[in-house]
């Protein structure tokens, strides 16, 4: 049975100005902290990330890279995820996904997450 991990990514502040649906997303944002990227994976942190920054694309040709990540991402953010263990459920990886993004969203963040 595959683990899920959660998974912080730090993005460059570009994406605030350059992106209208980031934006959009985090109303909050006064562009003191940084811009995330929340995810959840059966891969490493690591290697998810490599994933995303290289456009990575399955076996049927479909990508699975997150073009947010792949255009702005700069590197893992484990201070942010760290303390979260792996998941044995996909659907609470995703509910865990969506909690710490919303949670990083209230401290000032300005986060993106599927």
């Amino acid at each position: 049975m595959p683990k899920y991990s959660i998974y912080v990514i730090e993005l460059r502040k570009k994406v605030f100005t350059e992106n209208r649906k980031f934006r959009e997303a985090n109303p909050q944002f006064n562009g003191v902290l940084e811009c995330l990227y929340v995810g959840m994976t059966s891969k490493s942190p690591k290697e998810r990330f490599e994933q995303h920054k290289t456009g990575y694309k399955n076996k049927k040709g479909y990508k699975i890279s997150a073009n947010i990540v792949e255009k702005y991402g700069t590197y893992l953010r484990g201070s942010l995820f760290q303390h979260i263990d792996p998941m044995n459920s996909r659907v609470k990886a995703l509910k865990m996904e969506e909690t710490l993004a919303l949670e990083l969203r209230r401290q000032g963040y300005a986060v993106w997450f599927n």
